[in-house]
């Protein structure tokens, strides 16, 4: 591991480059966000449409990152704790829409699921490799990994329910798909939450 979890950034350079990449990154996922709410509102996909808000909340997210990111550990460790937060709600938020589609079920249109989850993984693999270097820096640095990490999974996971909607002639594997990529974003909400805390505890000491 590069540094510690408690880490600072005091080298500029390496600051320049994080804001550079930032900025490519949320031009990269405001862009998808459009596309992906597009399609998935009409292909009728849980699993696009959640993946199309993620967009959203990561080009969001990134933006504050961008506005803390030469400020103090503790500044930087509350960023992290909106973060885990936000992307805590949007594992709600599937689960809640999941839910939704059991009760009220479609048929999502697998063809419009698999071109714009192929382009989305294209977007969001660019955005991992582009971020890979600074995935081991304090809470705030390693949620935005984590965002750009998890959406190139859940791409894949989309590509994957077209697969299964198209086989199976059902919306369930769009549903189960959504319900994976909630369970997800829990899991790097705890992540990010947890290591926040334990930063602003050692900011404040």
């Amino acid at each position: 591991m590069a540094c510690s979890c408690h880490c600072e950034i005091d080298n500029s350079a390496a600051v320049g480059a994080y804001r550079r990449v930032l900025w490519i990154v949320i031009a990269i996922n405001a862009t998808m966000f459009v596309v992906e709410m597009t399609g998935g509102l009409i292909a009728g996909s849980v699993s696009l449409q959640a993946d199309a808000l993620d967009f959203l909340g990561d080009s969001l997210t990134y933006g504050i990152s961008l506005a803390v990111l030469a400020m103090s550990l503790r500044w930087r460790a509350g960023a992290a704790l909106v973060k885990g937060a936000s992307m805590g709600l949007f594992g709600v938020w599937v689960i809640g829409t999941s839910a939704y589609h059991v009760l009220y079920p479609g048929l999502p249109s697998a063809p419009i699921m698999g071109a714009i989850g192929t382009a989305a993984l294209i977007a969001n693999v660019t955005s991992a490799l582009l971020l890979y270097r600074h995935r081991q820096g304090d809470a705030n640095m390693r949620s935005v990994w984590l965002c750009s990490r998890n959406d190139a999974i859940s791409n894949i996971a989309v590509i994957i329910a077209a697969s299964g909607v198209w086989a199976t002639a059902t919306g369930w594997p769009d549903l189960i798909v959504g319900a994976i990529m909630a369970i997800l974003a829990l899991s790097s909400s705890y992540q990010v939450i947890r290591q926040a805390r334990a930063e602003w505890g050692l900011a404040a000491a």
